[in-house]
Protein backbone atom coordinates (compact mmCIF):
# COMPACT_ATOMS: atom_id res chain seq x y z
CA UNK A 1 0.00 0.00 0.00
CA UNK A 2 1.29 3.56 -1.12
CA UNK A 3 2.16 5.85 2.03
CA UNK A 4 -0.84 8.82 2.02
CA UNK A 5 0.46 11.74 0.57
CA UNK A 6 1.33 14.66 3.19
CA UNK A 7 -1.80 17.10 4.62
CA UNK A 8 -1.56 20.28 2.92
CA UNK A 9 -0.99 22.92 6.30
CA UNK A 10 -2.45 26.15 5.80
CA UNK A 11 -2.60 29.43 7.29
CA UNK A 12 -5.57 30.92 8.20
CA UNK A 13 -5.35 35.09 8.14
CA UNK A 14 -7.98 37.39 8.70
CA UNK A 15 -9.15 39.90 11.48
CA UNK A 16 -12.74 38.44 12.23
CA UNK A 17 -13.17 35.93 14.46
CA UNK A 18 -16.18 34.89 12.44
CA UNK A 19 -14.27 34.24 9.52
CA UNK A 20 -11.56 32.79 10.83
CA UNK A 21 -13.98 30.09 12.58
CA UNK A 22 -16.09 29.03 9.29
CA UNK A 23 -12.70 28.79 7.09
CA UNK A 24 -10.85 26.68 9.95
CA UNK A 25 -13.67 24.26 10.46
CA UNK A 26 -14.45 24.22 6.26
CA UNK A 27 -10.70 23.69 5.57
CA UNK A 28 -10.22 20.89 8.59
CA UNK A 29 -13.45 19.13 7.49
CA UNK A 30 -11.31 17.57 4.42
CA UNK A 31 -9.05 15.06 5.49
CA UNK A 32 -6.59 16.31 3.26
CA UNK A 33 -6.34 19.25 5.02
CA UNK A 34 -4.38 20.74 8.00
CA UNK A 35 -4.28 24.21 9.71
CA UNK A 36 -1.65 25.00 11.54
CA UNK A 37 -2.23 28.41 12.55
CA UNK A 38 -4.26 31.01 12.38
CA UNK A 39 -3.53 34.80 12.52
CA UNK A 40 -5.50 38.40 12.94
CA UNK A 41 -3.23 41.04 11.14
CA UNK A 42 -0.70 41.37 8.36
CA UNK A 43 2.81 41.50 10.41
CA UNK A 44 1.65 38.33 12.67
CA UNK A 45 1.12 36.60 9.71
CA UNK A 46 4.70 37.27 7.89
CA UNK A 47 6.02 35.61 11.19
CA UNK A 48 3.98 32.67 11.10
CA UNK A 49 4.43 32.10 7.55
CA UNK A 50 8.53 31.99 8.53
CA UNK A 51 8.16 29.90 11.58
CA UNK A 52 5.29 27.72 10.44
CA UNK A 53 6.07 27.36 7.04
CA UNK A 54 2.95 25.91 5.93
CA UNK A 55 2.45 24.96 2.48
CA UNK A 56 -0.43 27.72 1.65
CA UNK A 57 -2.12 30.87 3.08
CA UNK A 58 -5.40 32.63 3.20
CA UNK A 59 -4.84 36.07 3.04
CA UNK A 60 -7.82 38.53 4.34
CA UNK A 61 -7.11 42.13 2.79
CA UNK A 62 -8.22 44.66 5.22
CA UNK A 63 -6.79 44.35 8.74
CA UNK A 64 -4.91 46.17 10.88
CA UNK A 65 -0.53 46.66 11.88
CA UNK A 66 -0.52 45.46 7.77
CA UNK A 67 -3.32 45.01 5.49
CA UNK A 68 -2.93 42.08 3.27
CA UNK A 69 -1.88 43.75 0.40
CA UNK A 70 1.21 44.58 2.05
CA UNK A 71 1.67 41.48 4.04
CA UNK A 72 2.00 39.52 0.53
CA UNK A 73 4.53 41.83 -0.72
CA UNK A 74 6.42 41.09 2.05
CA UNK A 75 6.33 37.20 2.06
CA UNK A 76 6.99 37.61 -1.27
CA UNK A 77 10.78 38.51 -1.03
CA UNK A 78 11.41 35.19 0.85
CA UNK A 79 8.10 33.09 -0.46
CA UNK A 80 8.31 33.49 -4.27
CA UNK A 81 5.87 30.30 -5.03
CA UNK A 82 3.97 29.83 -1.62
CA UNK A 83 0.06 29.96 -2.52
CA UNK A 84 -1.46 32.74 -1.11
CA UNK A 85 -5.39 32.92 -2.03
CA UNK A 86 -7.13 36.10 -0.97
CA UNK A 87 -10.36 37.12 0.47
CA UNK A 88 -12.39 39.35 -1.33
CA UNK A 89 -15.57 41.00 -0.98
CA UNK A 90 -17.62 41.49 -4.82
CA UNK A 91 -17.60 45.41 -4.33
CA UNK A 92 -15.85 47.97 -6.41
CA UNK A 93 -13.62 48.46 -3.54
CA UNK A 94 -12.98 44.69 -2.81
CA UNK A 95 -12.41 43.45 -6.51
CA UNK A 96 -10.55 46.74 -7.18
CA UNK A 97 -8.32 45.64 -3.70
CA UNK A 98 -7.98 41.91 -4.84
CA UNK A 99 -6.76 42.83 -8.40
CA UNK A 100 -3.59 45.07 -6.82
CA UNK A 101 -3.52 42.28 -4.34
CA UNK A 102 -2.83 39.83 -7.00
CA UNK A 103 -0.56 42.51 -8.80
CA UNK A 104 1.45 41.83 -5.24
CA UNK A 105 1.95 38.50 -6.06
CA UNK A 106 -0.96 36.61 -4.36
CA UNK A 107 -1.96 33.64 -6.13
CA UNK A 108 -5.70 33.53 -6.28
CA UNK A 109 -8.77 34.83 -4.25
CA UNK A 110 -11.99 33.76 -3.22
CA UNK A 111 -14.92 35.73 -2.14
CA UNK A 112 -15.26 36.55 1.31
CA UNK A 113 -18.56 34.69 3.01
CA UNK A 114 -21.79 37.58 3.14
CA UNK A 115 -23.62 38.40 6.58
CA UNK A 116 -27.07 36.96 4.92
CA UNK A 117 -26.49 33.48 4.84
CA UNK A 118 -26.28 31.16 7.29
CA UNK A 119 -23.28 29.53 9.42
CA UNK A 120 -23.33 26.09 7.64
CA UNK A 121 -24.06 28.18 4.22
CA UNK A 122 -20.88 29.97 4.67
CA UNK A 123 -18.52 26.73 5.30
CA UNK A 124 -20.35 25.16 2.34
CA UNK A 125 -19.47 28.36 0.01
CA UNK A 126 -16.10 28.43 1.34
CA UNK A 127 -15.56 24.66 0.91
CA UNK A 128 -16.58 24.68 -2.66
CA UNK A 129 -14.42 27.51 -3.47
CA UNK A 130 -12.13 27.33 -1.73
CA UNK A 131 -10.39 24.31 -1.08
CA UNK A 132 -10.33 22.94 -4.92
CA UNK A 133 -8.09 25.79 -5.31
CA UNK A 134 -5.94 25.01 -2.27
CA UNK A 135 -5.22 21.79 -3.81
CA UNK A 136 -4.27 22.76 -7.34
CA UNK A 137 -2.27 25.60 -6.20
CA UNK A 138 -0.78 23.32 -3.71
CA UNK A 139 0.02 20.32 -6.36
CA UNK A 140 2.05 22.92 -8.55
CA UNK A 141 3.77 24.37 -5.70
CA UNK A 142 5.04 21.04 -4.27
CA UNK A 143 5.88 19.61 -8.01
CA UNK A 144 7.81 23.05 -8.74
CA UNK A 145 10.01 22.76 -5.57
CA UNK A 146 11.01 19.30 -5.66
CA UNK A 147 9.27 17.33 -8.70
CA UNK A 148 10.05 16.46 -12.24
CA UNK A 149 8.67 18.56 -14.95
CA UNK A 150 6.08 16.61 -17.18
CA UNK A 151 7.20 15.56 -20.45
CA UNK A 152 5.22 17.45 -23.03
CA UNK A 153 4.33 14.80 -26.10
CA UNK A 154 5.01 16.27 -29.31
CA UNK A 155 2.01 17.80 -31.43
CA UNK A 156 -0.34 16.08 -32.42
CA UNK A 157 -0.84 15.96 -36.24
CA UNK A 158 -3.72 17.64 -38.27
CA UNK A 159 -5.41 15.57 -41.05
CA UNK A 160 -4.72 17.20 -44.56
CA UNK A 161 -3.65 20.60 -42.64
CA UNK A 162 -3.10 22.78 -45.70
CA UNK A 163 -0.65 25.86 -45.47
CA UNK A 164 -2.73 28.60 -44.32
CA UNK A 165 -5.04 31.01 -46.45
CA UNK A 166 -3.19 34.12 -45.36
CA UNK A 167 -1.71 35.58 -42.48
CA UNK A 168 -3.75 35.41 -38.62
CA UNK A 169 -6.82 37.51 -38.57
CA UNK A 170 -7.44 37.65 -35.07
CA UNK A 171 -5.46 36.65 -31.48
CA UNK A 172 -7.98 34.74 -28.71
CA UNK A 173 -6.47 34.13 -25.32
CA UNK A 174 -7.98 32.31 -22.64
CA UNK A 175 -6.60 32.23 -18.82
CA UNK A 176 -7.92 31.52 -15.07
CA UNK A 177 -5.83 31.21 -11.56
CA UNK A 178 -2.95 33.69 -12.42
CA UNK A 179 -4.22 34.94 -15.40
CA UNK A 180 -4.50 39.05 -13.89
CA UNK A 181 -0.69 38.72 -13.74
CA UNK A 182 -0.19 36.77 -17.64
CA UNK A 183 -1.99 39.23 -19.00
CA UNK A 184 -0.58 42.15 -18.01
CA UNK A 185 2.86 40.74 -18.95
CA UNK A 186 1.86 39.66 -22.25
CA UNK A 187 -0.36 42.34 -23.29
CA UNK A 188 1.64 45.40 -23.45
CA UNK A 189 4.22 43.93 -25.25
CA UNK A 190 1.93 43.47 -28.40
CA UNK A 191 2.60 46.64 -30.66
CA UNK A 192 -0.34 49.67 -30.94
CA UNK A 193 -0.77 48.55 -35.05
CA UNK A 194 -1.23 45.16 -34.44
CA UNK A 195 -3.36 43.91 -37.36
CA UNK A 196 -5.82 41.58 -35.29
CA UNK A 197 -8.33 41.81 -32.94
CA UNK A 198 -7.59 40.11 -29.84
CA UNK A 199 -10.75 38.78 -27.77
CA UNK A 200 -9.92 37.24 -24.20
CA UNK A 201 -11.73 35.19 -21.53
CA UNK A 202 -10.06 35.56 -18.35
CA UNK A 203 -12.15 33.43 -15.29
CA UNK A 204 -13.52 35.98 -13.00
CA UNK A 205 -16.89 37.11 -11.25
CA UNK A 206 -18.68 40.25 -13.09
CA UNK A 207 -16.99 44.21 -12.00
CA UNK A 208 -13.57 42.13 -11.75
CA UNK A 209 -13.26 41.90 -15.32
CA UNK A 210 -14.41 45.74 -16.16
CA UNK A 211 -11.85 46.47 -13.24
CA UNK A 212 -8.95 44.41 -15.02
CA UNK A 213 -9.68 45.90 -18.60
CA UNK A 214 -9.32 49.37 -17.10
CA UNK A 215 -5.92 48.20 -15.25
CA UNK A 216 -4.18 46.91 -18.25
CA UNK A 217 -5.63 49.62 -21.07
CA UNK A 218 -3.85 51.99 -18.76
CA UNK A 219 -0.34 49.62 -19.46
CA UNK A 220 -0.48 48.67 -22.74
CA UNK A 221 -0.25 50.52 -26.47
CA UNK A 222 -3.78 48.51 -27.28
CA UNK A 223 -7.14 49.56 -26.49
CA UNK A 224 -8.79 47.11 -23.55
CA UNK A 225 -12.13 47.05 -22.74
CA UNK A 226 -14.74 44.91 -21.44
CA UNK A 227 -16.98 43.36 -24.05
CA UNK A 228 -20.53 44.68 -25.25
CA UNK A 229 -23.54 43.19 -27.11
CA UNK A 230 -22.61 43.95 -30.13
CA UNK A 231 -18.83 45.77 -30.23
CA UNK A 232 -17.76 45.42 -33.53
CA UNK A 233 -14.17 42.79 -33.49
CA UNK A 234 -11.37 45.11 -35.06
CA UNK A 235 -7.36 45.54 -35.33
CA UNK A 236 -5.95 47.24 -32.44
CA UNK A 237 -8.88 46.35 -30.13
CA UNK A 238 -8.73 44.24 -26.94
CA UNK A 239 -11.99 42.94 -25.80
CA UNK A 240 -12.09 40.90 -22.29
CA UNK A 241 -15.09 39.03 -21.68
CA UNK A 242 -17.32 40.27 -19.04
CA UNK A 243 -17.86 38.02 -16.22
CA UNK A 244 -20.86 35.75 -15.82
CA UNK A 245 -21.42 35.99 -19.71
CA UNK A 246 -19.90 34.01 -22.62
CA UNK A 247 -18.56 36.10 -25.17
CA UNK A 248 -19.37 34.85 -28.57
CA UNK A 249 -18.09 35.78 -31.87
CA UNK A 250 -20.19 36.09 -34.92
CA UNK A 251 -20.05 37.51 -38.65
CA UNK A 252 -22.80 39.67 -40.36
CA UNK A 253 -21.79 40.78 -43.58
CA UNK A 254 -17.80 41.90 -44.02
CA UNK A 255 -17.92 42.19 -39.93
CA UNK A 256 -17.20 40.64 -37.15
CA UNK A 257 -19.34 41.54 -34.20
CA UNK A 258 -19.03 40.01 -30.26
CA UNK A 259 -21.75 38.81 -28.62
CA UNK A 260 -22.90 37.92 -25.28
CA UNK A 261 -24.80 35.11 -23.87
CA UNK A 262 -26.00 33.54 -20.70
CA UNK A 263 -26.25 30.14 -22.29
CA UNK A 264 -25.18 27.31 -19.21
CA UNK A 265 -21.63 27.32 -18.28
CA UNK A 266 -19.00 25.10 -19.99
CA UNK A 267 -16.12 23.58 -17.69
CA UNK A 268 -18.38 24.96 -15.15
CA UNK A 269 -16.93 28.49 -16.34
CA UNK A 270 -18.93 31.41 -17.43
CA UNK A 271 -17.21 32.75 -19.71
CA UNK A 272 -15.99 29.77 -20.71
CA UNK A 273 -12.40 29.81 -23.17
CA UNK A 274 -13.84 26.86 -24.81
CA UNK A 275 -17.04 29.11 -26.38
CA UNK A 276 -15.08 31.64 -27.23
CA UNK A 277 -12.33 29.18 -28.79
CA UNK A 278 -15.29 27.67 -31.09
CA UNK A 279 -17.38 30.46 -32.06
CA UNK A 280 -14.11 32.46 -32.95
CA UNK A 281 -12.65 29.70 -35.12
CA UNK A 282 -16.12 29.21 -37.08
CA UNK A 283 -15.45 32.87 -38.12
CA UNK A 284 -11.54 32.90 -38.61
CA UNK A 285 -11.09 29.13 -39.56
CA UNK A 286 -7.34 28.95 -40.09
CA UNK A 287 -6.48 31.87 -39.77
CA UNK A 288 -6.72 31.89 -35.82
CA UNK A 289 -4.19 32.18 -33.18
CA UNK A 290 -4.41 31.05 -29.74
CA UNK A 291 -3.13 31.09 -26.66
CA UNK A 292 -3.58 29.41 -23.26
CA UNK A 293 -2.27 30.82 -20.14
CA UNK A 294 -2.47 29.60 -16.58
CA UNK A 295 -5.04 29.00 -15.13
CA UNK A 296 -7.28 25.44 -12.98
CA UNK A 297 -8.91 22.93 -14.72
CA UNK A 298 -9.53 22.15 -18.69
CA UNK A 299 -11.46 24.63 -19.94
CA UNK A 300 -10.16 25.38 -23.67
CA UNK A 301 -8.86 22.17 -24.57
CA UNK A 302 -11.84 21.84 -26.50
CA UNK A 303 -11.87 24.32 -28.08
CA UNK A 304 -8.02 24.42 -28.74
CA UNK A 305 -8.89 21.18 -30.32
CA UNK A 306 -11.12 22.79 -32.97
CA UNK A 307 -9.05 25.29 -33.73
CA UNK A 308 -6.51 23.49 -34.68
CA UNK A 309 -9.05 21.26 -36.96
CA UNK A 310 -10.21 24.21 -39.27
CA UNK A 311 -6.07 24.85 -39.68
CA UNK A 312 -5.57 27.37 -37.03
CA UNK A 313 -2.61 26.94 -34.26
CA UNK A 314 -1.89 27.39 -30.99
CA UNK A 315 0.33 28.09 -28.13
CA UNK A 316 0.30 27.46 -24.75
CA UNK A 317 1.94 28.28 -21.70
CA UNK A 318 4.50 26.05 -19.84
CA UNK A 319 4.61 24.55 -16.58
CA UNK A 320 7.62 26.12 -14.99
CA UNK A 321 5.89 29.60 -15.08
CA UNK A 322 2.32 28.37 -14.56
CA UNK A 323 0.46 29.64 -11.02
CA UNK A 324 -1.55 25.98 -11.85
CA UNK A 325 -1.12 23.95 -15.33
CA UNK A 326 -4.20 23.23 -15.55
CA UNK A 327 -5.46 24.85 -18.88
CA UNK A 328 -2.42 25.06 -20.22
CA UNK A 329 -1.23 21.73 -19.25
CA UNK A 330 -4.34 20.30 -20.25
CA UNK A 331 -4.05 21.41 -23.90
CA UNK A 332 -0.23 20.30 -24.40
CA UNK A 333 -0.61 17.34 -22.71
CA UNK A 334 -3.14 16.02 -25.05
CA UNK A 335 -1.14 16.92 -28.15
CA UNK A 336 -3.38 20.14 -28.58
CA UNK A 337 -0.65 23.04 -28.59
CA UNK A 338 1.72 23.42 -31.63
CA UNK A 339 4.21 25.17 -29.21
CA UNK A 340 4.42 25.15 -25.75
CA UNK A 341 6.41 28.55 -24.11
CA UNK A 342 7.36 30.40 -20.85
CA UNK A 343 5.30 33.27 -19.90
CA UNK A 344 8.15 35.67 -20.60
CA UNK A 345 8.19 34.94 -24.27
CA UNK A 346 4.68 34.25 -24.61
CA UNK A 347 4.24 37.99 -26.17
CA UNK A 348 7.25 37.72 -28.71
CA UNK A 349 6.13 34.53 -29.60
CA UNK A 350 2.85 35.78 -30.02
CA UNK A 351 4.34 39.25 -32.00
CA UNK A 352 6.25 36.73 -34.49
CA UNK A 353 3.71 34.55 -35.07
CA UNK A 354 1.42 37.52 -36.13
CA UNK A 355 4.03 38.60 -38.41
CA UNK A 356 4.75 35.73 -39.88
CA UNK A 357 2.31 36.20 -42.65
CA UNK A 358 1.63 32.75 -44.87
CA UNK A 359 4.28 30.69 -43.00
CA UNK A 360 3.05 28.08 -40.49
CA UNK A 361 3.82 27.65 -37.06
CA UNK A 362 6.73 25.51 -36.44
CA UNK A 363 5.82 22.57 -34.43
CA UNK A 364 7.01 21.42 -30.97
CA UNK A 365 8.36 23.58 -28.58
Amino acid sequence: MSPAAPRIRVLVVDDSSVIRRIVTEALAADPQIEVVGVATDGRTAVEQVATLKPDAVTMDIEMPNMNGIDAVRVIRRTHGRLPIVMFSTLTERGASATLDALAAGASDYVTKPSNTGSFEQSKKNIRDQLIPKLKALTGTHRAAGGGVPRVVPPPRPVGDRRPRSGPFQALVIGCSTGGPDALAQVLPVLPADLPVPVLIVQHMPPLFTRLLAQRLDGHCKLTVREAVEGDAVVPGRVLIAPGGKHLVIRRSGTSVQAHLSEDPPENFCRPAVDVLFRTASGVYGDRLFAVVLTGMGRDGEKGATVIRKAGGEVLAQDEATSVVWGMPGAVAMSGQADKVAPLPRIGQEIAAALARGQTPVGVGS
